[in-house]
């Protein structure tokens, strides 16, 4: 059974280096982030900072949670997530950055956890493409976790969405300060 626990973590640290690579690869080609839209407005540091004023959304997002988000600028599947939670209603800030590492590293992810992006929403960690409904029963709850997290970007998760349809099943897992880890939902 430990052997493939191991061998588990070892195809998901693959799938997950791949995902990465094809989602700062895929964003290349795309224009600015966020900023067509006239959503976003660039700051002097050089961070996307969102905003609410897309129409149909000011007024889900004036009463909404605040939510920071942190991405790189090229990733299209990270400004694919944001959209999701504004539509929920979250009121997203994000700062693009050429490396999320040190974000995570500073909000204690543990590494097997990781995905292309980590939001903070009222003192807890958000990783990767947590659907907003999950995030919302978390804020509810209140557990006593760091955060919860999607490891990998699997299809169809929020932001992942693929043609046909395709929804790959996942774990959703709640993560504590001292690295211990258990399944919060699964989809």
């Amino acid at each position: 059974m430990k052997s493939n626990v191991l061998s588990r973590r070892g195809r998901a640290a693959v799938l997950l280096l791949l995902a990465l690579g094809a989602c700062n690869g895929a964003g290349k080609a795309d224009p600015a982030p966020a900023a067509e839209s006239g959503a976003a407005s660039a700051s002097p540091a050089g961070q996307t900072v969102a905003s609410a004023s897309q129409p149909g959304q000011a007024a889900a997002s004036a009463q909404g949670t605040r939510m920071v988000v942190y991405k790189t600028p090229t990733c299209g599947c990270c400004r694919s997530w944001v959209d999701h939670m504004q539509a929920a209603g979250f009121a997203v800030e994000v700062h693009d950055m050429p490396d999320v590492a040190p974000v995570k590293q500073e909000h204690g992810l543990p590494g097997h956890l990781a995905s292309c992006h980590t939001a903070i929403v009222d003192g807890y960690v958000v990783e990767g493409h947590v659907p907003a409904d999950v995030i919302r029963r978390m804020l509810a709850e209140r557990p006593q976790v760091a955060g919860i997290a999607v490891p990998g970007m699997p299809a169809g998760s929020p932001g992942m969405e693929v043609p046909g349809g395709r929804k790959d099943p996942y774990d959703i897992i709640a993560f504590s300060k001292d690295g211990k880890v258990s399944v919060y939902e699964t989809r």
